[in-house]
């Protein structure tokens, strides 16, 4: 499997917050909640981008209970117009995911419809409790040859090579082959492992400015942090998904449309504080995104390129 580079950051020697540390096969976010100044374009390296109906299949590694895999897979359900066939209210996970649209227009593909494809469990840890960037390939490819992103989903008792010292996930692509190409990312669970750094804000940070936890919108710090790393690697895969794409900077360590705005979810974001985020009155969860079935998430800002600047819902 053809993996990517390092995404650049470790910006983080600094500081911080310890935002998303989610690290790619092609881009990445790091421990780095350093809200900065983003760059200015985000560059067309001419490659080819995902379209037509794609399906996300998620694989599911180790153990993972029913409503966390409902929260999830609600979440990829949510990233399309209405989201399962139903009008998600304002503001919306389609909404912010529209943003990533606007990259097409910059070049001759037809923006992806994305569905929701298959869920595949593996409880039984066939490759072990301590993964290589190459076994998080090989269950990639358990997933759908082409036209699909696969994602792999690992538990909060598996370790995976770099796995809270650099990143909380990946993305990367398939080596082209006689039956086509995917894309694949990966997402740790980082509930036991790493929560105050591919789980913040919903746990108090590493690094930086320490402000409380805020409330996890599905009650769950873990699966809501991966909601975020899953976000932004899905943002990163549609817009860059074989690593020529839309990106600034080196191959090697690409500046992506998510991983551009570190640390910012709302208005009013500044080091260690996301935003002036919502808050729902009955249980005092904060979040930015309404999705599918009533469900309420927290999503990263994304650099928009009709403002080259950092776009967020609220």
């Amino acid at each position: 499997m053809a993996s990517s580079s390092i995404s650049p950051c470790f910006l983080c020697l600094l500081v911080v917050v310890a935002s998303l540390l989610v690290q790619c096969s092609y881009g990445a976010r790091k421990l780095n909640a350093l809200v900065e100044e983003p760059s200015p374009v985000l560059t067309y390296h001419k490659g080819a981008l995902l379209t037509g109906t794609v399906s996300v299949n998620l694989i599911w590694y180790g153990k993972f209970t029913a409503s966390q895999r409902a929260i999830i897979s609600d979440f990829v359900t949510s990233l399309s117009t209405k989201g399962g066939g139903q009008k998600q209210p304002e503001p919306s996970v389609s909404a912010w995911w529209k943003t990533t649209e606007k990259y097409y227009s910059q070049s001759k593909t037809k923006f992806p419809t994305l569905t929701l494809g298959d869920q595949i469990l593996d409880e039984s840890y066939s490759l072990g409790k301590s993964l290589t960037d190459a076994d998080i390939a090989k269950l990639a490819s358990r997933g759908a040859p082409n036209y699909a992103v696969n994602v792999v989903l690992t538990a909060d008792d598996v370790a995976v090579e770099g796995f809270c010292m650099s990143r909380c996930g990946t993305h990367g692509s398939s080596p082209r082959s006689k039956s086509g190409r995917f894309a694949y990312i990966w997402v740790g669970n980082s509930a036991t492992q790493c929560p105050g750094q591919c789980a913040w804000p919903f746990h108090q940070p590493v690094y930086g400015p320490q402000s409380p936890a805020l409330v996890a919108p599905n009650g769950d710090v873990g699966i809501d942090g991966m909601v975020i790393n899953l976000a932004s690697m899905m943002a990163g895969t549609v817009t860059n998904p074989f690593n020529n794409g839309f990106y600034q900077g080196p191959k090697e360590a690409p500046l992506e449309v998510a991983t551009a705005c570190p640390g910012v979810y709302a208005k009013g974001a500044y080091p260690g504080y996301p935003g002036d985020l919502l808050v729902d009155s009955t249980t005092g969860a904060s979040y930015n995104a309404n999705g599918a079935n009533g469900r309420k998430y927290l999503v990263p800002a994304l650099f928009d390129p009709s403002t080259s600047s950092c776009s967020t819902l609220v």
